[in-house]
């Protein structure tokens, strides 16, 4: 290939000297600071223009930018493959100049000779060496300042407008209502505002969902709330499950009962009080206080209290024998199923969750769902699964527009009413707008008409009384596409023949496994924590060898794979077009943008620090990544986690119109309709294919809940 000297001097044979000197200098100077071509072009490409005397256009200018800067990309590649030479024996300098005479001057020869006058603008060469300075001096400071120190994220904060009336009831003690009445409260985070002027009922006794798009501040107001940073009545306790169980050496049956703060107080003062009388040490009053507490006792039902955390725990996916484990022996997904069992113990007058059916399998959001009907207290969950919330939720609350709507009934029917609510505005603004149109004429046409001038008067004040109604405010459409310009193979393309895997050779995770899947599937599967689904994954990308058996795998598969725990794998410290840029280099920024804007990342959204992207808007960074290098297989371990409805909604659509294969785990009942073709269940170390589909697996499930004593 050309070198970048070549390049010039066939473009630009009467190029003056001084100034291919100059130019070479740039680009071998300064050609790893070029991080597109429209660097290049802004730092030569007028010069060189000047230089053709207008007998090359922009268009041609840029063309030959093109060359000079895959020319630098291509040495830069070749430069750092380069590897370091071991010497047979030491080079003395020394000896290679003795020959060398040393009265001949060199530099003459070296220096170009100028062969005409130079057709070079001074003025406009100092400009273009400034601008190349001030360019390398902002990308050093940028560096600097991204090095300096720690990332600062913004925080979040709520205001609320004073009420007497509640601030007299609450200080007099007199509010007794475990109903929740947040008026008039906004919330911002950094310099968004999230919600202004919002309202916030929460009845006693009911169940209610917070759904609306991601980044839009649900899980803020939940942590608001939690925090009491909106004024909310003292004596109504509130529990968040935010963070999962410390690890140490209580057992997860303790732990649970732990959370339980009265019981706990009760039997601690019982065994101090009985050890007191057992060593002599009574005073005599021990008798009636030990009355006092097994009555107390009794009427907490503390008696019972072991066998209810037992249940909650059993349900929630716990064993017997897990349930004697000690807190450290976790993972951290299994705490947060702690904190969650420790929170429905506890059984708070308001308990906060955010997203519950992420961290659990299909069995496990079962047993919560049916749990969860017969909650007495108030809950505000935030959810992205429809089956869920439609099983659970009695309201739902729609934050759209920084304000809060309150719907009754489950998700379906909120989607009707809203549909009806829309369709009924959008009619009652088209009719007002006829009506002011028929108004202004009249008044148009007679304004400068003396015998009509009182009518004209009239009809202004009309005018001015109408309530001004807004059209409908339609949320933007999600639209999600991964790219299949692929030619299409035949199988076998990823098959797995008599399979044997183990970490431990007293502990098989799967005998004699025998699965296939090819560019026209669409598998789910499905399984209990910890029944090897994650470890079959990496089986079939080839991260994990069978211990004995075959992993088959067509030459031309190329795999995408999502994590479940893609958050931990993505540099949170800097924007997901720098992301994009570090994992692909060599293309321009508008080429990251536009891949990231295909996953609804776009505008300010793309330059800020992903640590203050929302969960939805991280997971949508890992698409836009995962997708960049154009996979023809998909492999995606639960990909709905933190995405709302709507984008739920596209990745659905998405896969189906995507000409490769695809294999996920995922716990969203709605979504494996919506995508998945074959259903597969992970477990007895091995994978069972269920003909009758998703409904049949439901039913084997709840049959074994019946069976099992969890209901």
């Amino acid at each position: 290939m050309a070198s970048c000297a070549d390049i010039l001097r066939s473009e630009f044979p009467d190029l003056d000297g001084e100034v291919f000197a100059y130019v070479t200098g740039i680009l071998h100077g300064s050609g790893a600071d070029f991080e597109s071509v429209d660097e290049l072009v802004e730092a030569v490409g007028e010069l060189l223009r000047e230089v053709s005397q207008d007998a090359k256009d922009d268009g041609a200018i840029r063309e030959i930018c093109q060359r000079l800067f895959n020319t630098l990309q291509l040495d830069e590649g070749r430069a750092q493959r380069c590897s370091q030479v071991l010497l047979d024996a030491p080079i003395q300098l020394s000896q290679i100049t003795d020959g060398c005479d040393t009265s001949v001057d060199l530099l003459p020869g070296l220096l170009l000779k100028r062969g005409q006058t130079s057709m070079v603008n001074a003025k406009k060469l100092e400009k273009a060496e400034a601008r190349l300075k001030a360019k390398q001096d902002k990308r050093m400071e940028r560096d600097s300042l991204k090095s300096s120190g720690p990332l600062v994220l913004e925080e979040a904060s709520a205001s609320q407008a004073a009420s007497k009336k509640e601030t007299r009831m609450e200080s007099s003690g007199k509010n007794k209502s475990y109903d929740v009445r947040i008026e008039n409260f906004d919330v911002s985070f950094g310099e968004r505002v999230l919600l202004a002027g919002a309202d916030l009922n929460l009845a006693f006794g009911r169940r209610y969902g917070l759904v609306g798009r991601n980044g839009l501040g649900k899980t803020t107001l939940l942590k608001m709330i939690a925090s009491r940073s909106l004024r909310i009545p003292s004596h109504i306790s509130i529990l968040h499950v935010e963070q999962e169980v410390a690890g140490d050496e209580t057992p997860a049956l303790q732990s649970v009962l732990e959370c339980d703060t009265a019981r706990e107080s009760l039997l601690r003062e019982e065994r101090g009080l009985t050890a007191k009388i057992n060593s002599g040490r009574g005073e005599g009053t021990e008798g009636a206080r030990l009355s006092e507490i097994y009555a107390k006792l009794e009427e907490i039902e503390a008696d019972k209290a072991p066998a209810r955390a037992s249940v909650i725990l059993a349900g929630l996916g716990f064993n017997a024998k897990m349930q004697q484990q000690t807190t450290k022996e976790f993972s951290g997904g299994w705490r947060m199923r702690l904190a969650l069992a420790r929170a429905l113990f506890a059984r708070p007058d308001l308990l906060l969750l955010d997203e519950p059916t992420n961290m659990l399998d299909v069995r496990a959001i079962l047993w919560l769902e049916t749990y969860l009907q017969t909650w007495q207290s108030t809950i505000l969950v935030v959810s992205h699964d429809r089956n869920f919330l439609n099983a659970v939720a009695t309201d739902i609350i729609h934050l759209h527009s920084q304000r809060l709507d309150t719907y009754r009934g489950d998700f379906e029917n909120f989607m009707k009413i809203k549909e009806e609510r829309l369709k009924n505005q959008q009619r009652e603004y088209e009719a007002q707008q006829q009506y002011r149109e028929h108004i202004q004429v009249f008044i148009d046409r007679f304004r400068y008409n003396a015998n009509r001038a009182s009518q004209v008067q009239s009809k202004l004040k009309l005018l001015e009384k109408l309530p001004e109604l807004k059209p409908v405010d339609k949320e933007s459409e999600v639209i999600m596409k991964f790219p299949d310009g692929f030619e299409k193979f035949s199988p076998p393309i990823l098959q797995l023949d008599e399979v044997d895997f183990y970490y431990e050779p007293s502990h098989y995770i799967f005998r004699s496994l025998c699965v296939s899947a090819d560019l026209e599937s669409r598998i789910c599967m499905v399984g209990e924590n910890g029944a090897g689904k994650s470890t079959m994954l990496k089986i079939l990308m080839g991260e994990l060898a069978p211990v004995r058996g075959i992993r088959h795998a067509h030459r031309n598969l190329k795999i995408g794979y999502f994590s479940q725990h893609h958050v931990d794998q993505l540099d949170l410290n800097i924007s997901a077009v720098e992301l994009l840029a570090r994992k692909f280099p060599g293309k321009t920024e508008e080429e990251y943008r536009h891949q990231l804007g295909s996953y609804g990342v776009s505008g300010e959204l793309a330059v800020r620090p992903v640590a203050s992207l929302s969960g939805g808007q991280k997971s949508r960074v890992a698409f836009a990544q995962m997708t960049m290098s154009c996979p023809n297989f998909y492999i995606l371990d639960e990909p709905t986690n933190h995405l709302d409805m709507e984008t739920i909604e596209a990745l659905a659509k998405a896969l189906n119109k995507f000409r490769g294969g695809v294999i996920l785990v995922s716990h969203d009942e709605r979504f494996i309709r919506l995508v998945c073709q074959e259903l597969w269940v992970c477990e007895n170390a091995t994978v069972t294919r269920i003909e009758g589909g998703f409904d049949q697996y439901r039913d084997i499930l709840k049959e074994q809940f019946r069976k099992e004593g969890f209901l």
